[in-house]
């Protein structure tokens, strides 16, 4: 396995100091009182980070996922269990005690409902509506099998952001993300900005696992022809030996370059770095569109 360079080893180790600090420690608890969280079940090096700041991302619709990606420390291989019909009050309840103003929604894929869980999705999102009008909602979502009728039961519910992975390059899918189409991917952002003009669309993709530069520009041109607002760029890190290898640790100014050649192509946001996750400051890259539009 390749190993891991000096500099990414000491800036995980500042992230890592952060989540033993008594405020990310709290906050730790009580997620994992309550909820899934994508931070803990993708092992997410920025959780110090983001609890220090008050910020996490809900994973819904249980933390199995029906599918075999090989990059995903998510759990597989066990049948989910069904969709927790209180989940949205007790998401929309800590919205209100907790006061946020920005909330990040993911799932595992749940191939086994006939919706994809979009119509448990919607309902989360109406219920933190109801009792938080003022909390802004990013859902970062499966493909939902290329269901077009589930995208727009989600849509429906307006988040203020749509956000859909394509996590790498065409040429790596077979290997990187089983059971997914990089075609079906950029369809459903496509027709995301179809049906609901009005709302950012957003994906991310993972570095380091054997693309090239050209093929990474190439996907950066696919997501702009289809309207995609915001793109965020991170090392692909893995969870454990049995994950695909790491083949490269891009330096940040090689992020620097593909932010601005993205920006260069007409995205409206853009957040590149080893450590940069999809639900990575999110709020900021939101306010940050808006703020030029005025």
């Amino acid at each position: 396995m390749r190993e891991i360079p000096k500099w990414l080893k000491d800036l995980a180790a500042q992230k890592k100091a952060a989540f033993h600090t008594q405020k990310a420690q709290l906050l730790k608890q009580t997620l994992d009182d309550n909820f899934c969280t994508v931070c803990k079940e993708a092992k997410c090096p920025n959780r110090g980070e983001c609890f220090c700041s008050g910020e996490a991302t809900i994973m819904i619709l249980g933390s199995i996922c029906t599918r075999s990606c090989r990059f995903c420390s998510v759990p597989k291989h066990i049948k989910p269990k069904e969709p927790d019909a209180n989940e949205p009050y007790k998401i929309a309840t800590f919205v209100k005690q907790r006061n946020l103003k920005y909330l990040v929604l993911t799932m595992p894929t749940r191939d086994d409902l006939k919706d994809g869980g979009a119509s448990h999705i919607a309902e989360v999102l109406r219920e933190v509506k109801r009792q938080n009008p003022d909390c802004l909602l990013e859902p970062l979502i499966s493909d939902l099998q290329g269901n077009m009728e589930a995208l727009k039961i989600v849509l429906e519910a307006k988040p203020e952001v749509l956000g859909h992975n394509m996590e790498t390059v065409p040429s790596l899918y077979q290997k990187v993300r089983v059971g997914a189409s990089y075609e079906r991917s950029l369809n459903l952002l496509k027709k995301a900005k179809e049906f609901a003009p009005n709302i950012l669309t957003k994906s991310s993709l993972m570095l380091g696992l054997g693309e090239t530069k050209e093929e990474l520009k190439e996907v950066f041109r696919d997501l702009r022809k289809v309207n995609c607002d915001i793109l965020t760029l991170g090392q692909y890190l893995a969870p454990s030996k049995e994950h695909l290898e790491v083949q490269s640790y891009p330096t940040q100014d090689y992020y620097d370059e593909m932010a601005a050649y993205a920006y260069s192509i007409g995205f409206k946001a853009v957040l590149a770095g080893p450590f940069v996750r999809s639900s990575y400051k999110a709020g900021s890259l939101y306010h940050q569109i808006k703020k030029r539009a005025v």
